[in-house]
């Protein structure tokens, strides 16, 4: 019998829906982004780690929301920034 690990952080989803239409820093400066991520706790749409300015990541651990998932169409899966792991 295998074991599974389930990520500890798995209990901060939360239903959300995404406030923005693209990266909510990245709208409100001009700045460019690659792939968007919406945070599972808050709705935060951020861009993601090959964007400038990696704001997906800088929401996760200043606010302490640490999954997020891929808001590009064809993708369907979710990121822990505290594991550096998919949940």
């Amino acid at each position: 019998m295998t074991s599974v690990n389930i990520d500890p952080h798995v209990a901060t989803i939360r239903p959300v829906r995404p406030r923005t239409n693209g990266c909510e820093e990245c709208l409100r400066l001009g700045t460019p982004w690659v792939h968007l991520r919406l945070c599972l706790t808050c709705g935060h749409v951020g861009c993601c780690d090959s964007s400038p300015m990696r704001h997906a990541r800088a929401h996760a651990h200043t606010v302490e929301h640490p999954i997020v998932q891929s808001i590009e169409p064809g993708e369907n899966w979710r990121w822990c920034y505290v594991h550096e792991d998919y949940v």
